[in-house]
């Protein structure tokens, strides 16, 4: 499989590094470390499989030495509980969207800025730029360490009585959202109704008309299989949040400073790896969504665009996320 090649290729090339500058600082290790990761994504999630990844990717540098045993589809809790297991000790390593993560760590919500990014290769340059540092660092006093991110795509609505082609098309419908005031927010400003419900709860909430549709990304929504009821999935594209892959800062404080970078290291080389992954599923949920009878509208941004401009006014009085954004366009304008 070609995406597991060049994964490979980057894995050596790394491993190489690893073994040649003696574990990242010369410092000698020793003893086994069993770290705990836990997530509410299913086991044929790209970014389930990049965890994964990962995990073997770690194993492997550091000859068995530190191992990442994965529980999956919310087996330790919501996403909500599982960071607040890592805050405190009781779990290592998580993943949480960046909406969620909003909570504990306020700098995120620059990630749920309506049409932030203006190309794929603008959000991964801010991302591995002193930005993406200040987001990943902007946790630590509340017991939280960035580990990286991972593409989750862009988030888009699907409907069950009709499609949204305009903004207007979304006045007054009930449109589930994550429990983020960004989202929330957003929803607001483009008419609707935002309507936070839990993940697990959101198919039935679809079939009994609790709510009219959600927005979420392709592998989500062909996943939980929620084109059963909607079928109209409208690419607007309003938001590009990203995964957040955090450790407890209880757990990171207790790894010596090679082992940190080897866990940087080997995090980064499956980063590439689930960007290639991401892309072939995308393009597999399209084919499915095809084969299906979904209805996949593509409309004109510009409206979209104009009708969230109020929130970027609204934003600028924050100078925490007004900074974030300044940079952030600052780097699109390199």
């Amino acid at each position: 499989m070609k995406v597991f090649r060049s994964a490979s290729v980057m894995f050596f090339i790394v491993l190489t590094i690893i073994v040649s500058t003696g574990c990242g600082g010369g410092e000698k290790v020793e003893g086994e470390i069993n770290l705990k990761l836990g997530h509410a994504l299913d086991l044929n999630h790209p970014v389930h499989k990049a965890m994964e990844f990962w995990a073997d990717t770690l194993k492997k540098a550091t000859e068995g030495r530190i191992i990442i045993k994965i529980y999956p589809g919310g087996q330790l809790g919501a996403e909500k509980e599982l960071v607040e297991q890592l805050q405190m000790g009781t779990l290592d390593l998580t993943k949480v969207s960046s909406a969620g993560l909003e909570a504990f760590v306020p700098q995120m919500k620059v990630l749920g800025m309506p049409y932030l990014f203006n190309s794929k290769e603008h959000k991964w340059k801010v991302l591995n730029s002193a930005v993406g540092k200040e987001l990943l660092n902007a946790g630590s006093d509340r017991g939280l360490v960035g580990i990286g991110f991972y593409e989750a795509g862009e988030r888009s609505f699907y409907t069950k009585n009709g499609p949204i082609e305009k903004p207007s098309d979304l006045k007054n419908l009930k449109i589930r959202v994550i429990k983020s005031p960004m989202a929330i927010n957003l929803l607001k400003t483009l008419g609707a109704s935002p309507t936070p419900i839990s993940w697990g709860e959101l198919y039935t909430a679809l079939q009994q008309g609790t709510v009219d549709g959600a927005e979420n990304n392709p592998p989500s929504f062909v996943s939980a299989r929620h084109y059963e009821v909607c079928k109209y999935y409208s690419l607007d594209k309003h938001t590009s949040p990203m995964d957040v892959v955090l450790m407890g800062k209880k757990a990171w404080d207790k790894l010596s400073e090679a082992d940190k970078a080897i866990m940087t290291e080997t995090f980064n080389v499956s980063v590439e790896y689930q960007k290639q992954l991401w892309a072939e599923v995308v393009k597999e949920n399209f084919a499915h969504l095809d084969s299906v009878g979904v209805e996949v509208i593509i409309p004109d941004q510009a409206p979209f665009i104009e009708a969230v401009a109020p929130l970027y006014k609204e934003y600028a009085k924050d100078e925490v996320i007004s900074s974030l954004l300044e940079k952030i366009q600052a780097i699109n304008a390199e």
